[in-house]
């Protein structure tokens, strides 16, 4: 299968190292020093128990007209990277062309195939002006929630931290020949890849941790362990979490683990930077409008009242505001670590 990776970050990276390794005919769409260093020595998984797997030689460029067109298109980048593209992933259509979406956070795809009062609303914070939309047509799309963590440690090398499953399903929850071969695809990759009849009440699973600890995280700098064992911020995201299952069961989602486990869980990770507070250490733009202001769209959508996710939406976009104003980034370092 022709399979091209949109976006070879640590995630799209590491589904496409272990699908070339499966034998599927992969391009990836990455750029810069990542770029040089996948065709000059192809792209390198290091994996969750230390052991090492290379995909070598790989096709790779930044130019996604040169990919030709294809049977599968991955979009591997972050949610607010997606609508550049947009205009230029049309190249690598065919009538029957597959596009998977990967990115955190409620997807510009929500209302679309969503029988209710809300069918084919635009969510402006991921699709600004439909531009989204208006190129990828929406019964290409399959949605997929990502469970793998992963970092690129160097050009050409990502580092699998944790996690082994990308679920997947169709927008109106069927159980299609292709959204089956897709399952069957990523598990040939040696990914758990289950099938989704109800793929939103997952994605609001995943959001509604990420929705609060990570910006929680990006403003105080404080790991999931930390926010968690911490009594105020434990209740802060609490109330924003209270807050976003209300807006979630109002457009029919069902969150079959109760909240306060879900925090357990969290906790459980440990002392873990969420990938938001690893965009503020980098100094690269945060993924705030996927993540929390597609909720605090959904709330004034739902008519329902969102005071701890507008006031925590707001210190993290001034904070994004400032970093990206001065062109900087954000790290605790130990005092003596450094001179003055």
């Amino acid at each position: 299968m022709k399979i091209c990776i949109v976006g070879a970050g640590a995630i799209g990276g590491m589904l496409g190292v272990k699908l070339a390794l499966a034998g599927e005919d992969v391009i990836f769409i990455t750029r810069g020093v990542n770029l040089e260093a996948v065709k000059k020595n192809g792209m390198r998984l290091v994996m969750e128990g230390g052991g090492e797997c290379l995909a070598q030689p790989v096709k790779a460029t930044d130019r996604i007209a040169e990919a030709g067109v294809q049977d599968l298109v991955i979009l591997g980048m972050k949610a607010h990277q997606v609508a550049a593209v947009a205009k230029d992933v049309r190249s690598l259509f065919r009538p029957d062309t597959i596009v998977v979406t990967m990115q955190n956070g409620i997807p510009w795809w929500y209302f679309h195939k969503h029988p209710g009062p809300y069918e084919g609303l635009r969510i402006e914070a991921v699709d600004p002006g439909g531009v989204i939309a208006a190129n990828i047509e929406i019964d290409r799309v399959i949605g997929c929630v990502v469970y793998p963590a992963a970092e690129i440690i160097a050009p050409g090398v990502i580092r699998h931290i944790e996690g082994n499953r990308f679920s997947v399903g169709e927008l109106d929850g069927a159980e299609t020949p292709r959204v089956k071969m897709i399952s069957e695809l990523f598990r040939r990759a040696g990914f758990k890849s289950p099938v989704l009849t109800d793929i939103r009440s997952e994605i609001w699973l995943k959001l509604w941790g990420n929705l609060s600890f990570n910006p929680i995280s990006a403003l105080t700098h404080a790991t999931l362990v930390d926010i968690c064992q911490f009594p105020p911020s434990r209740e802060l995201a609490a109330r924003m979490m209270a807050e976003a299952q209300t807006i979630g069961e109002k457009l029919g989602v069902h969150f079959r683990v109760p909240l306060e486990r879900r925090i357990a869980g969290a906790e459980a990770v440990g002392k873990h930077k969420t990938s938001m507070l690893q965009d503020v250490e980098h100094g690269r733009a945060l993924e705030i409008d996927a993540l929390v202001g597609a909720v605090v769209e959904l709330g004034r959508i739902t008519r329902t009242p969102t005071p701890h996710i507008d006031a925590v939406s707001a210190c993290a976009s001034l904070l994004a505001k400032t970093l990206q104003g001065e062109k900087g980034r954000l790290r605790i370092e130990r005092l003596g670590e450094h001179p003055p």
